[in-house]
């Protein structure tokens, strides 16, 4: 191996996976379909009311199935954009059960005294194991996921929902904005991606942060984006209109 003797330039300009969260019903899913070229994978129906490059679908089967396609089809897409990650984790459990079930220990899991299969209505989820032994299969199976979502475009947007935590600030109980993801599985999808980027509204204008505190969970590690707080949307003649040329250069 032949070591370094000059800083080498970086190679990427753009984030290759950014995640991106707000409170409900504030324009996640319209903000990104103004990006071009850019398929909203839509897990929770959510964007029946907005003109877009969209698909719908309803189950990691499906989400298997489409994933296929696109390899087929080359990999038509700039950007894929997952709607949501929320959603997707709820799906891996379930994944994740079936996954625990096959192996030599959990090859008795969800089956009855004379080891039938019980129906598929009546089984418990991994995440019932004891001591939170089937979070560890849950972290597996998200992660799984990410990875085959991460080779179907050249950027990926993961767009999540907020969940709000208290935290202590100076002695006194605040409000933080976080991703509802679980546990490590929050740290696992935000070490992995580029930019974690918060949206939120200021009267007529939509903006994307990137400028993290103790309040919000944000970050950035493309320089164009690290500490910024950018406008992407105005709304003009009472409609909202989108600027992505901040963030993807």
């Amino acid at each position: 191996m032949e070591l370094p003797k000059e800083k080498i330039k970086s190679n990427n300009v753009n984030c290759k996976r950014l995640v991106l969260y707000s409170p409900p019903k504030l324009g996640k899913t319209t903000a990104v379909s103004a990006l071009e070229n850019c398929l909203i994978v839509d897990l929770e129906q959510g964007s029946n009311f907005v003109e877009a490059l969209k698909v719908q679908v309803n189950s990691l089967e499906e989400l298997q199935e489409l994933g296929v396609a696109i390899v087929k089809a080359g990999k038509p897409y700039k950007y894929v954009a997952i709607d949501t990650i929320t959603k997707l984790e709820d799906w891996c459990e379930w994944g994740a059960t079936e996954d625990y079930m096959a192996t030599p220990i959990g090859k008795n899991f969800n089956r009855d005294s004379n080891n039938n299969l019980l129906p598929r209505g009546q089984w418990s989820s991994v995440l019932t194991l004891p001591n939170g032994g089937g979070y560890l299969y849950l972290r597996l199976a998200v992660s799984k996921w990410l990875e085959k979502i991460d080779k179907l475009a050249d950027h990926i947007i993961l767009i999540g929902h907020i969940k709000d935590k208290m935290i202590e600030k100076k002695g006194k109980e605040v409000t933080a904005k976080d991703i509802d993801l679980t546990g490590k599985i929050k740290s696992i999808t935000c070490a992995n991606a580029d930019a974690i980027g918060y949206l939120y509204r200021d009267g007529d204008e939509t903006h994307l942060n990137f400028n993290s505190s103790d309040e919000t969970l944000c970050g950035a590690r493309p320089e164009h984006l690290r500490g910024k707080d950018i406008i992407i949307g105005k709304l003009v003649e009472g409609k909202p209109v989108f600027d992505w040329s901040e963030i993807y250069k």
